[in-house]
């Protein structure tokens, strides 16, 4: 068995390294405190890993804060810090990251048309921004399970929001998938090993390995 030619990544419909970027916007303490939609550890160890596997692809990151040089907000939270933390930040004192120059102007110096976004909350500072790119022709993908709302009923109604306005929504999981495709592609194998893992400790790959040894 042999996998197909490569298609081009640069054009190919589906997120590859070379055509997609991650943002991650507002996920500070005390937007993490107040999500209602999700387990806060989950929630947490989610974006952690959608912040690893973007790293772990060589994915552009724009990482966008609010509030935090007026001194009104804290810093990122130390899980995205652990990874994240040599890059810059784009702080900003407007809801909608869109309606920032700086940040808009870095988002558009990537050249990337394909742009997976994150926030805290969904209803605001991720549908914001979402519905703005999507009018500015990107083309936008949500990982639903790294994103959260004030509650579950204002998170899926900003879902369906976005979604109406031709966001695709996907997965943590999904997303390490799109962008690794192929296992020939070892480089990158033992980034996407982290996928197995989960905000319980348990460790599927792990499990597997003691099953096979008691057997």
């Amino acid at each position: 068995m042999a996998s197909e030619t490569l298609r081009n990544p640069d054009t190919d419909q589906l997120l590859t390294p070379e055509n997609s970027a991650l943002i991650i916007i507002d996920y500070q303490p005390v937007q993490v405190s107040s999500i209602r939609s999700m387990p806060r550890d989950e929630l947490v160890f989610n974006i952690t890993s959608v912040a690893k596997a973007a790293v772990n692809y060589n994915l552009p990151i724009i990482h966008s804060t609010v509030n935090v040089a007026t001194g009104r907000n804290k810093p990122p939270i130390q899980e995205l810090q652990e990874v994240l933390g040599h890059l810059p930040t784009y702080d900003r004192t407007s809801i909608n990251s869109w309606e920032d120059t700086e940040f808009k102007q870095a988002v558009k110096a990537l050249g990337r048309k394909k742009l997976i976004m994150t926030a805290l909350w969904t209803e605001a500072c991720l549908t914001f921004p979402v519905l703005d790119a999507i009018q500015e022709g990107y083309e936008v993908y949500v990982p639903i399970d790294a994103v959260g709302g004030t509650s579950l009923a204002a998170h899926e109604a900003a879902l369906r929001r976005m979604e109406q306005a031709g966001a695709k929504l996907i997965s943590r999981v999904q997303m390490y998938c799109e962008l690794q495709r192929d296992w020939a592609r070892e480089v990158t194998v033992p980034g996407f090993l982290g996928v197995f893992e989960n905000f319980d400790g348990f460790n599927a790959e792990k499990a597997l390995d003691e099953a096979d040894k008691k057997a």
